[in-house]
């Protein structure tokens, strides 16, 4: 003859398996809107909760910007910690670029985001070279997308001439002497 199973026990045992099973860090739970029932700040133990750090509650997919309604908040079971070299915070995931497929319910890695693109391959863009007082300024064509403070090839539209400069924030090309 089976045992009857509380409610609290089957629901935590549930939430337990979920957790394991649905691809979700083991050691970690949701925390939205939470507050009203205690017991969901711990899992499957009597400690008080730990760190809140941000994952996917969907796929995101390469090239596509991560923005924070693609994620969701998760509690860090207390005496966890997250792993080195993931993002978890909100400002270091807003407005990047994914540069590969992320899993809901896992981490990010940072080496799996971006920047967003600045100059896009192709574009035309103005580029400067300046020494002193003097500024020479010339259009030209980049060879290689890249975000603020990225060195990038551009071809001069008028020489031909393949130069490397540095992605400033207004989208300009600058360019040092060769």
């Amino acid at each position: 003859m089976a045992m009857p199973v509380s409610c609290s026990a089957f629901r935590r045992t549930a939430l337990v398996l979920a957790l394991v099973t649905g691809g979700m860090p083991a050691f970690a739970q949701e925390s939205a809107d939470q507050s009203a029932d205690q017991s969901a700040t711990q899992i499957a133990s009597n400690q008080p909760a730990g760190e809140v750090v941000l994952i996917p509650n969907r796929v995101i997919y390469p090239g596509e910007t991560i923005e924070l309604g693609a994620l969701k908040r998760v509690t860090l079971v207390a005496g966890k910690h997250k792993p080195d070299a993931v993002a978890t915070r909100a400002e270091e995931l807003d407005g990047k670029v994914a540069k590969r497929t992320l899993l809901p319910g896992r981490y990010i890695p940072s080496a799996a985001i971006r920047e967003a693109w600045l100059v896009e391959q192709g574009a035309s863009v103005q580029v400067f070279f300046i020494a002193g007082g003097l500024t020479i300024s010339a259009t030209a064509v980049t060879l290689q997308p890249g975000a603020a403070g990225d060195l990038v090839k551009v071809r001069n539209i008028d020489s031909g001439k393949i130069l490397s400069g540095t992605v400033m924030t207004d989208g300009t090309i600058q360019v040092g002497a060769s």
